[in-house]
């Protein structure tokens, strides 16, 4: 369970060195609006998507089991941690992410971290797109600029109000929306290695601000980004609430298990030789997570289009990831007004882009194609996740998977395919 970076750290040389730190601040750009993003569409706001990615990231490359992890707040985090600010507050969001940090350490000191293995996968990939769907959704009020003000938190509910609220569209907000989305593709197209989200965001809301158009920001609805880090700060602890929040807590910590697993996985097969320690990884994510609770952040795991972004950038030890987290904590402390001109129509687009590549379109034909119960599997843990919660969906999904599994013990853990979401 030694952290890598204690292994990297006897033959680091300079050059790594001047890789690391050029991949840190590549994957920093593209992690700033990301962050920001993701607070906002948690139901908390933007500042607490910066905090994660530092403190939460900053602990996940120290300590953690992969070379070239990068952690911070995910969209897989959204729906549930949404659900759990609306229910019990943001205090109840902290004292349950902390709750799971301790669920994660004691995982990682067990050695439970191969088990993950043996989750179904049909499972993950079906609340993984139901997930999708919810954000998505989720992003259609800010990126159409509609007037549904009150839209409830269920799914069927959310899109009965945004259609009742169809004729309130703003066509500038649309428009905005719209050119962010075209410019994410074109970029990501043509210059792959550019981090497309900073620069895309930064002149869709550059030409709102210009041409004075009605379109909302951050300013305009949260106020002032602030330039430092929170003092640390425990929640109110109670064992009522202890128990109220427990199964909050375990979807938490599974969720961030499993994302941050998958995510090395995805990164030993970019990076040659490259072999990751799940037990270290799952303790990591506990500090981490611990770290980012008590800062005022989100849950925190290992992100897997932000460590991708890091390997093809030419990060290739732990430090690439700190440097990453030093870089928007710089950032955050320099520039922080900046930020509050960013429109929410252009940070639609961007999760919409998110919610797009997290439900991985090119391999839904090769899901068809899977036997039958792998399919209904997939479809049950979706449809489940979409309509109800994934504290339903993730125990339904992977008890039934189980009991699939131990049917025909010809499926082993090595029949898993590593997403590249």
């Amino acid at each position: 369970m030694k952290p890598k970076l204690l292994t990297t750290l006897p033959t680091y040389t300079g050059r790594l060195l001047a890789a690391d730190v050029v991949a840190g601040i590549t994957v920093a750009m593209v992690a700033i609006p990301l962050s920001i993003a993701i607070g906002i569409a948690s139901g908390a706001d933007p500042a607490k998507g910066l905090i994660t990615a530092i403190i939460g990231g900053f602990l996940v490359s120290m300590l953690g089991g992969s070379r070239v992890q990068i952690g911070g707040p995910t969209g897989a985090f959204i729906v549930v941690v949404y659900g759990v600010i609306a229910q019990h507050g943001y205090d109840g969001l902290v004292l349950a992410t902390l709750m799971a940090g301790a669920i994660l350490l004691l995982a990682g000191l067990l050695r439970v971290g191969n088990l993950i293995a043996f989750v179904p996968e049909a499972v993950v990939n079906g609340f993984t797109i139901g997930i999708a769907v919810i954000i998505a959704s989720g992003q259609l009020k800010d990126f159409f600029g509609l007037g549904a003000s009150h839209a409830p938190a269920e799914f069927l509910g959310k899109m009965e109000a945004l259609w009742a609220a169809r004729a309130t569209i703003n066509w500038a907000a649309t428009a905005a929306g719209l050119a962010t989305l075209a410019l994410l593709v074109a970029l990501r197209r043509l210059f792959p290695r550019v981090p497309g989200p900073i620069f895309a965001l930064g002149a869709v809301s550059l030409a709102v601000w210009a041409l004075h158009q009605g379109v909302d920001t951050i300013f305009s609805r949260y106020g002032e980004l602030p330039n430092h880090l929170p003092v640390p700060m425990l929640p109110k602890v109670s064992l009522a609430r202890l128990t109220e929040l427990l199964p909050s807590a375990f979807v938490i910590a599974f969720l961030a298990a499993i994302e941050s697993l998958l995510s090395a996985m995805v990164a030993d097969r970019m990076v040659e030789g490259a072999q990751h320690r799940p037990n270290a990884e799952v303790l990591a994510q506990g500090w981490a997570n611990i770290g980012s609770a008590l800062f005022g952040g989100l849950p925190a795991t290992g992100a897997i289009a932000r460590t991708a972004t890091n390997v093809r950038a030419g990060g290739r030890t732990p430090v690439a990831g700190m440097v990453h987290a030093a870089t928007i904590l710089i950032v955050m402390m320099a520039v922080a007004p900046l930020a509050g001109y960013l429109a929410m129509p252009a940070l639609a687009a961007l999760l919409l882009i998110t919610a797009w590549n997290m439900s991985e379109p090119h391999k839904w034909r090769s899901y068809w194609r899977a036997p039958i119960e792998d399919r209904v599997l997939l479809l049950l843990t979706l449809v489940l996740t979409v309509l109800t919660d994934l504290t339903v969906a993730i125990g339904v999904g992977v008890g039934l998977g189980l009991a699939l599994r131990l049917r025909d013990n010809r499926i082993k853990a090595p029949d898993w395919h590593t997403p590249e979401r």
